[in-house]
């Protein structure tokens, strides 16, 4: 199983599918919202929209509800790039091992980096 560069809160770019041209959502950018590791799918704030039509129902507060819902579907993550934060393009995400002391003592800590620009994440 590949590993998960892509993390919550994280914003990110749709780098396949329709352009926007033709009513797609290519190059469109996000915020995460969550992330399942196991199906390797990710939720993304305002990408991939779809409508849900929902049956028409009591809640616990006695409100109606039902009828059509726009919410966003789970996009494989193979189809995102991360977002720099310095150049606000695609970057590939990459890992760097640094040590860093912490009440005299010394730690080794994984930290995420963007390749384009080299900040840490």
């Amino acid at each position: 199983m590949a590993k998960m560069r892509i993390k919550k809160g994280d914003t990110v770019q749709l780098i396949t599918g329709r352009s926007q041209k033709n009513g797609g959502d290519r190059n469109k950018t996000g915020k995460v919202i969550s992330v399942n590791t196991e199906t390797q799918r990710v939720l993304v704030e305002g990408l991939n929209r779809v409508k849900r039509h929902t049956k028409e129902g009591q809640s616990s507060r006695g409100s109606q509800t039902g009828g059509i819902i726009t919410q966003e579907a789970a996009i494989h993550i193979s189809n995102l790039m991360l977002v720099d934060p310095e150049t606000k393009k695609a970057t590939r995400v990459g890992t760097r091992v640094e040590t860093v002391e912490r009440d005299g003592k010394t730690k080794t800590v994984r930290v995420r980096y963007a390749k384009r620009s080299g900040k840490d994440l």
